[in-house]
């Protein structure tokens, strides 16, 4: 595992209080940029495994930063202990739902002023250590919601720890989290589950099934124990956030029955237009991608060389995606590149003779 030196942080030791999917990746994430960690959790099997994943990177000494990953009903108590042993740290959790934990805590005379809010907005269908993944914040956004005498100290340590894991950091208010959280998560993880739900009836028919159905049923793999907790939690939001989608649903089964085509096609340019404003990459601003078509041959060597070709006239490639069936000798890479690189790298592939398409 590569480490790599500490700069501009005003931390050197981590205490993590759960070793499941995010309390381990937090840690293989510090821990490979030079910060020594300690984790600890209940299960000692999960414990054992996080420890020697992180081996040589474990320390014992006073930590700046103390992490509470733990399942979200345990999250106020667990914080009150690491307070007792740790009154000179400053505090985070990682808690799908902020609003309730965010009020107790500022009751709370002293861990008030030391504790920050937070929701890293990454995660994977599938729990635990063996899932955790260094890497796993890169690029993603981190919620922070502060209490209302959070010192700048730790709301500064906390920003420090979110940009080391290569994330960005956004402030806001705990209830104005769960509203948006209900919307944009909560509401997705529902609709995910009760797609998945509905085909539970089907058996071999679902080898028919298209991309598009795996697409929109992949969450629903979540752990119920979980996602039940976090439901329950922001039960208001998320009902919320049910009722106006019932709303659009209802319009939509409505104008199907009427045969209400105008409505029918309102909705989906409606759903294009949602969809734009999500087509960016995680936790930045979204942006109006170009996408060249480039034929490829089957070779070794032919799709580092087309890398090298951008890399020759510094374009920036955004995301790609390769089709290629065995046996065939050509494949067809997309390349996604802001409108300005698509139409430079275009020139200059034609000019070496790459056939190249703009989409």
């Amino acid at each position: 595992m590569k480490r790599e030196a500490i700069q501009n942080i005003d931390f050197s030791h981590v205490r993590i209080v759960g070793a499941g999917l995010i309390g381990t990746s937090i840690a293989l994430g510090l821990a490979q940029r030079g910060v020594t960690v300690e984790i600890h959790d209940d299960n000692q099997e999960s414990l054992n495994l996080a420890k020697d994943l992180l081996e040589p990177h474990i320390g014992n000494r006073i930590p700046e930063i103390v992490v509470i990953a733990v399942p979200p009903e345990r999250t106020l108590e667990v914080l009150k202990l690491e307070y007792e042993r740790n009154h000179q740290a400053t505090f985070i959790d990682v808690a799908s739902v902020k609003n309730k934990l965010v009020r107790n805590v500022d009751t709370l005379s002293g861990l008030a002023d030391r504790f920050v809010g937070s929701h890293p907005m990454a995660g994977r269908e599938v729990s635990g250590p063996s899932s955790a993944q260094a890497d796993l914040f890169a690029g993603r956004a981190w919620i922070l919601t502060p209490t209302s005498r959070s010192s700048q100290e730790s709301i500064e340590l906390a920003q420090q720890l979110v940009a080391l894991l290569g994330a960005t950091s956004y402030i806001m208010e705990a209830d104005h989290h769960d509203e948006l959280l209900a919307k944009i998560s909560h509401l997705p993880q529902l609709l995910s589950t009760s797609l998945a739900s509905s085909l539970v009836g089907l058996d071999d028919e679902l080898a028919l099934a298209g991309q598009g159905l795996r697409d929109m049923t992949r969450i629903a793999n979540s752990d119920a124990d979980l996602w039940s907790q976090i439901i329950m939690d922001n039960k208001d939001a998320v009902l919320r956030a049910l009722r106006s989608f019932e709303e659009k649903f209802k319009s939509l089964t409505d104008a199907i029955a009427t045969g209400d085509e105008v409505t029918l096609q309102r909705i989906f340019r409606e759903g294009n237009v949602g969809r734009s404003k999500v087509s960016g990459k995680h936790g930045s601003q979204p942006r109006n991608y170009a996408y060249l078509l480039v034929v490829i041959q089957d070779e070794p060597g032919a799709l580092s060389r087309l890398f090298l070709e951008c890399a020759e006239i510094s374009a920036n490639i955004e995301d790609l995606s390769i089709e290629h069936s065995p046996g065939q000798l050509t494949g067809l890479i997309t390349l996604a590149f802001s409108p300005e690189d698509a139409q430079r790298v275009q020139t200059h592939l034609a000019k070496k003779d790459w056939k190249v398409h703009l989409r």
